[in-house]
């Protein structure tokens, strides 16, 4: 039994102690002033003190409480103070009798009072979502403090404490005595019994030493960094110092963590790594770390249960128990063997893989070379369309090529496209535990090793107690708990003679568990180690190949230009796609909010059709004479305001862009082109010199030619005239400009301009800018050209084009990206005479620009647009959208504006809405959050800060709201 000083502490009220009876304690004992609130504890009574010129907390503990594990707790803390951790540490403070542990009284009850340093920050208890480095850093806190104190000696450490995980078993069955729900209490002593009993064999092994015993996201405070983080970096509370296991100080830290964790208990493991990384600990330690946990879970829920019943209007417990409940759920939600595994891996030491045991094959009539592997992996080429999202496709598939073959099996390790979900903020269970085998009815089975015969329905398990062997499908005559010898015969696979049967074949290393078919990526090579493959027992390699992103991510930067750069630090190795959605080789599914390329969507079948036709027939340059070249100019020109009748086909914007240039250079005989501050435009030699965004090209206002003449960016929202009505002095920008070419008598070539301001997020342009802008160039010779690229073609869904939003027509539209849908297409569109000026400087030529698989597919967008209502599509969704988003700036300060219409916004991010700021750090770091919740965005603007939204055209209502909802979670939670 634990002592029963521990068991009447346990039932103890927190101190009857009011703000002002703190002030008098303040005065009278320690000589202080100041303002005073309440801070939360559950046994304690905590107060922060303002002085005006520093922030201290008293603290009042119950006389029950012997003072000298109080004055441990203040040499321990100026102990760890000296030693320079790296840590920020409270102090204490002398009374005005020169005590660090004073005696009060109030209405005849008696207390210790203690002053201590406050230290500045918030507690991390406050953030829901913890990123993996604020993870590790907690772990290696921990694991500082622990090799801090392993010197430290006192002889109030000696305590009987409530949270001595050394006497879990019991405290825990004496406060779920208060607990009155049973249901709740037999959960709670269940789970108890069973962490006991596994911790048990293993204490006398485990180390006991100082410990600080309650390093958890309530006394780790944090300081926020540029980017927003909250970096810990101070420990408080040492309330619960005491020796203890070692280990038990990182369990504490664990359970604590498992709030943060979203379901996921290996969210722990950094923490683990970074306190064994600092601190090493003992095997037998390292396989107590989870039974502790659980332990730990435990005593929290069952503790503030009991504090309830005793002090029901303590705020502190009752803000907490939420928290505690979810601890207990995660920690009692999964096997002890695999979290054990996952932490022995986590701290590099191996996991046993030999399986000696197995003598004999299940099915030894089976002849490996007969079995047919059913691919059903992401890239799987019977997987089209969305067939993958069938309950019923891998028995379809399987069950054809079983007829084809005979024999036909899924395989082992195999990440299932068919699992996936969509709009799931979580990766789903996609990797495969089992096989499953079609084959003749009446095929026998017998036993590959000797074992007892567990019969649950038709579900058989051959069990030894180093491995269970898991059959559905079999026959058998054999009795509950029967022994078999390796080679006997166990059953015969189910069904009717001359049929074909199905079998189900899983191991596990954990005989007393009944795993699960399917694990999630994050977790699957500790699963595949707990449920390792049968091919060894089959005689036939059923394993699918290994994924190697890693591997393929070196390769490409090993060979692939460094300038060429791709999408995270750690990208996702995408490899399929359908409509608005992207499936990477795990069978992650991710919203794709950012993929202006593909207007349609991913995997669109019908411009599959067309171009493998086109392929099958013909491919070659627009030189020949073919009539998709000809069918899909006219088309374009014909989506064109009048007038505009010639058409130039090329490979991409970039090239659409330079092609326009030369063409105003052409035209007018003159070579200045004015273009707007911000913009970006291209990457060939012309497209980029008349591109100026610092965020494309951090040099590019110092190394554009002469003959660009950027002006004042028209940007309403932080420009310098803002609003719908900053017209007139970003006209006037534009007249010093051409003023200042007109002196120079060099002429005006053109002017270039997104029509909405795409590249910072879509911001429309000032009304009657392009009218005013136009006509100047116009009154000069130059050519108007809208660049269409990014924002034309149907996206903004109000408008087909964007110069439709200024009523202007350009003399050039260049356009590209979605008119292929990812094929190389890009087009520029002008007038006949314009078009007949570049003759005069030679023929043009764009080897793939026209060629007939890509002027069928350009004409296959435009005919599936159509046919799908995707303009309209875009307004409508895209309206939608922009409410929803609107919506956030209610409540989260960071959401400076939305930009932009249709399905072409823009989400921008400020620290400050009056000083506008821009909170890029922070922008990259919500783009990285949503990439763990399943959505693809990217930061855009000159400042990063803005997320530009331009999904395909196809987005669904429900993925617009998804990717709201996404938002919102990771502005409530944090990034």
């Amino acid at each position: 039994m634990a002592d029963s000083a521990l068991l009447q502490r346990t039932e103890l009220a927190r101190p009857s102690v009011t703000v002002e009876d703190a002030k008098s304690i303040l005065s009278d004992c320690f000589g202080l002033h100041g303002s005073i609130s309440e801070l939360g504890s559950q046994q304690d009574r905590n107060f922060l003190i303002d002085t005006g010129e520093e922030k201290l907390v008293l603290k009042v503990t119950r006389a029950e409480y012997p003072r000298h594990e109080l004055e441990a707790q203040n040499r321990a803390m100026e102990h760890l103070f000296q030693m320079e951790l790296g840590i920020r540490i409270p102090e204490p403070i002398a009374s005005l009798t020169g005590e660090h542990v004073s005696h009060f009284e109030i209405n005849g009850d008696h207390y210790w009072v203690r002053v201590l340093t406050y230290l500045d920050g918030e507690p991390l208890t406050r953030q829901k979502h913890l990123p993996v480095e604020v993870v590790a850093e907690l772990g290696d806190i921990g694991a500082k403090i622990a090799l801090g104190l392993s010197d430290f000696r006192h002889h109030g450490l000696d305590r009987v404490l409530q949270w001595d995980l050394r006497r879990a078993g019991p405290v825990a069955l004496h406060l779920l005595k208060s607990l009155k729900d049973q249901k709740q209490r037999d959960r709670i002593a269940k789970a108890m019994i069973v962490a006991v009993k596994r911790l048990q064999p293993l204490a006398p092994e485990l180390r006991v030493q100082p410990i600080h015993h309650d390093i958890t996201d309530d006394n780790v405070v944090a300081l926020l960094n540029a980017d927003g983080h909250a970096i810990p970096d101070g420990v408080i509370d040492f309330g619960d110092i005491m020796n203890g296991w070692l280990v038990a100080d990182l369990a504490v830290t664990c359970a604590a963590l498992l709030h943060h964790a979203d379901g996921d208990p290996f969210f722990i493991l950094p923490a683990v790594q970074a306190f064994h990384a600092r601190y090493p600990l003992l095997p037998s330690e390292l396989k107590a770390l989870w039974p502790l946990i659980v332990a730990r879970a435990g005593i929290l829920v069952a503790s503030s249960e009991q504090q309830l019943a005793i002090d029901p209007d303590n705020n502190y417990v009752l803000g907490n128990i939420g928290h505690e409940r979810e601890i207990f759920d995660l920690a009692t939600s999964v096997p002890y063997a695999l979290m054990e595994a996952a932490i022995f891996d986590a701290a590099g030491l191996p996991l046993p893989d030999a399986m000696p045991f197995i003598t004999s094959r299940l099915l030894p009539a089976l002849v490996p070379e007969d079995v047919r592997l059913t691919d059903l992996s992401v890239t799987s080429d019977a997987l089209t369309g969305d067939n993958w999202a069938d309950p019923e496709i891998d028995w379809k598939l399987l069950a054809r090529a079983a007829l084809e073959t005979g024999i036909a099996s899924t395989r082992f390790g195999e990440y299932r496209l068919s699992y996936t979900k969509p709009r799931s903020s979580q990766p789903p269970a996609t990797f495969a535990l089992h096989v499953d085998i079609c084959l003749p009815a009446g095929t026998a089975a017998k036993a590959p090793f000797a074992g007892t015969i567990l019969i649950d329905g038709h579900h058989l398990i051959l069990s030894t107690k180093d491995m269970s062997l898991h059959l559905d499908g079999i026959d058998t005559a054999l009795e509950h708990k029967q022994h078999v010898s390796a080679g006997e015969l166990i059953g015969h696979v189910s069904g009717a003679a001359g049929s074909v049967g199905g079998l189900r074949v899983q191991m596990c290393r954990d005989p007393d568990l009944v795993p699960p078919l399917f694990a999630k990526p994050r977790q699957s090579r500790i699963w595949a180690w707990l449920c390792p493959s049968p091919s060894l027992l089959l005689g036939a390699d059923v394993d699918a190949p290994e994924t190697h992103s890693t591997e393929l991510l070196q390769t490409r930067r090993a060979h692939f230009a460094a300038a060429q750069k791709n999408y995270y630090v750690n990208p996702p190795q995408i490899e399929r796609g359908w409509r608005e959605h992207l499936f990477d080789v795990h069978g992650r599914c991710y919203l794709d909010m950012v993929n202006n390329v593909s207007i349609l969507g991913h995997g669109h079948p019908r411009l599959a059709a067309a171009a493998g036709r086109q392929w099958s027939l013909l491919n070659t340059n627009s030189r020949f004479h073919y009539s998709a070249v000809a069918e899909f100019s006219e088309r374009l020109a014909a989506l064109a305001p009048p007038g505009l009748d010639t058409v130039f086909l090329v490979n991409s914007g970039s090239e659409a862009v330079d092609l326009a240039i030369r063409l105003a250079w052409a035209h007018s005989g003159r070579r200045n082109i004015l273009s707007l501050l911000e913009a970006y435009h291209g990457w060939t030699v012309a497209s980029d010199a008349v591109s100026t965004s610092i965020a494309d090209n951090p040099g590019a206002l110092e190394s554009r030619p002469d003959w660009v003449r950027p002006i004042l960016s028209p940007n309403t929202y932080r420009g310098r005239f803002r609003g719908r009505n900053a017209s007139e002095g970003y006209i006037a920008a534009a007249v010093e400009e051409l003023a200042r070419i007109d002196e120079s008598g060099a002429g005006l070539a053109g002017f270039i301009a997104e029509s909405p301001f795409g590249n910072a997020g879509g911001i429309p342009l000032p009304p009657g800018y392009l009218e005013a802008i136009y006509a100047m160039v116009r009154e000069r010779g130059g050519l108007c050209i809208a660049d269409e690229v990014q924002v034309g073609y149907g996206r903004l869904g109000h408008h087909f084009w964007g110069f439709e939003e200024q009523n202007v027509v350009p003399d050039i539209i260049t356009i590209a990206k979605g008119m292929g849908n990812g094929q190389p297409l890009g087009a520029v569109i002008t007038r006949r005479e314009i078009a007949d000026s570049l003759e005069n400087e030679g023929y043009f030529f764009s080897s793939s620009g026209g060629s007939p698989v890509s002027c069928v597919v350009g004409m296959e967008v435009l005919d599936v647009m159509r046919d799908e209502n995707l303009q309209a599509n875009a307004r409508d969704v895209g309206d939608h959208l922009k409410s929803r988003l609107m919506g956030l700036m209610d409540d989260f300060p960071i959401v400076g504006a939305i930009h932009g219409l249709g399905l072409y916004l823009g989400l921008e991010f400020v620290r400050d809405r009056e000083s506008l700021e821009p909170a890029t750090l922070e922008t990259a770091a919500i783009c990285n959050r949503l990439l763990d919740l399943g959505v693809i965005m990217q930061p855009t603007g000159d400042h990063l800060n803005v997320l530009k939204i331009k999904p395909p055209l196809c987005l669904s209502r429900e993925s617009a709201d998804y990717f709201v909802d996404m938002i919102q979670k990771v502005l409530s939670e944090g990034w």
